[in-house]
């Protein structure tokens, strides 16, 4: 039998960790996150993690397998899930992998290309000027320093912009010199299914979410990691937003409202990123069944 991980992707708030649930356990598997900011031990409510109550249902990796102090990226991903999946085929035969990060994704089923190690004072540094400059200095910074990468960047993403500002400042070169392009052959079949909703639902459960994050003690949770402010995975909407309200730039109403509006804006880019991929299957998420995802298989 050919071994199959199944990736279920999409927005947030689209509905990914229950349908990956349901489906692990049909298929009496396992399940891989690939979120860049649940792996981190530190950060809880912000990112969506799931609740000890979910992560009892189906055993979960990366999911509180880091620090904040640990360097992690799309490369180390790779490495991180290729190796988790070679293990978990020894006792199933498919795996679910689930989440919104599409670079960590696209690693995992294509391969990354090498890239330099940044030394972490430079990568400090960055977030510390993004954090104080905002997101127009950074945008200005990539242009003016890295033009070849800011003809193609996605320019409202502020964690590849900082990425692009690092690896000039480390190497002199654009980040684009490292990008091959190869795609990596894998010897296990991937099944990619996409989870949407109708734009003005999604935002609903958005505006929910953010509400119910802030009621289950977001703001504490924000206060804890105030003095983590500059490492770059607290570079994350819901956290900048409290710093900014902590530091006196926002009322309290104002920040909350913000943290709606950047998820929205993120969850419009992760469907631009994502529509890109020809290869995904895409789904409704109010009535998609396990039945018609093994289907694709």
């Amino acid at each position: 039998m050919i071994k199959t991980v199944y990736i279920i992707c999409g927005p947030t708030a689209v509905g990914k960790t229950n349908f990956a649930i349901a489906l692990a356990q049909h298929l009496q598997t396992e399940i891989i996150s690939a979120d860049s900011r649940q792996c981190f031990s530190e950060l809880g409510i912000a990112v969506a993690k799931p609740s000890e109550a979910e992560l009892k249902m189906v055993p979960h990796h990366f999911i509180d397998s880091h620090s904040i102090e640990d360097e992690v990226n799309a490369g180390k991903f790779e490495t991180y899930a290729l190796e988790k999946v070679a293990a978990l085929f020894k006792v199933h035969d498919a795996v679910v992998m689930v989440g919104g990060t599409g670079l960590y994704i696209k690693a995992f089923c294509e391969g990354m290309d090498a890239m330099p190690n940044i030394d972490a004072s430079i990568r400090v540094k960055v977030a510390q000027e993004y954090a104080s400059n905002g997101m127009k200095w950074l945008q200005d910074e990539v242009a003016k320093i890295d033009s070849v990468f800011w003809a193609q960047a996605e320019q409202e993403n502020p964690q590849r912009l900082m990425r692009a500002l690092e690896m000039f400042r480390a190497t002199g070169i654009s980040i684009t010199n490292f990008r091959k392009s190869e795609k990596k052959q894998r010897d296990f079949k991937i099944v990619k299914i996409g989870l949407e909703l109708p734009r003005e639902l999604l935002n609903q459960r958005i505006n929910l979410r953010v509400e119910l994050m802030v009621a289950k003690g977001l703001l504490d949770e924000a206060k804890n990691l105030l003095v983590h402010r500059n490492h770059n995975a607290l570079q994350t909407v819901g956290y900048q937003e409290l710093f900014d309200h902590f530091d006196g730039k926002t009322e309290l109403n104002q920040a909350i409202e913000l943290i709606k509006q950047h998820t929205r804006q993120y969850a419009k880019r992760q469907m631009t990123w994502f529509k890109k991929d020809k290869d995904i299957i895409w789904f409704d998420a109010r009535n998609v069944t396990v039945e018609e995802v093994k289907s694709e298989e």
